[in-house]
């Protein structure tokens, strides 16, 4: 499943310079790890965050959508279509939660 590099190079820049940061192709695209945990990633159609389920309803009102790979859909992720990535102050928002969710877990 092809992803667009346009998209990984907008996440990149998104993230920053942050120590522990790593990516990974998972899912059919490309995620950015921080000490092994998901934060985000790049899919064929947009994008995928893990604000954590205690954040999600937030990422859920600033615009994001329930990620549901198989039709149901899984908790602590959110997804935005290639249209709503463009929206700077949406993947901001959508960077910083999913951020923080990643630096509350232990490192893998």
């Amino acid at each position: 499943m092809a992803y667009s590099e346009a998209l990984v190079e907008t996440m990149r820049a998104d993230l920053g310079v942050e120590p522990g940061l790593s990516e990974k192709k998972m899912f059919g695209g490309l995620c950015f790890l921080l000490h092994g945990n998901m934060v985000c990633g790049v899919t064929k159609d947009g994008a995928m965050y893990r604000p954590g389920k205690e954040r999600e309803a937030r990422a859920l009102e600033a615009g994001a959508e329930p990620l549901s790979f198989t039709g149901r859909p899984m908790g602590g992720m959110v997804e935005v279509d290639a249209g709503a990535f463009e929206d700077a102050t949406l993947r901001a928002t959508l960077t910083e939660l999913s951020l923080a969710n990643a630096a509350s877990l232990p490192p893998k």
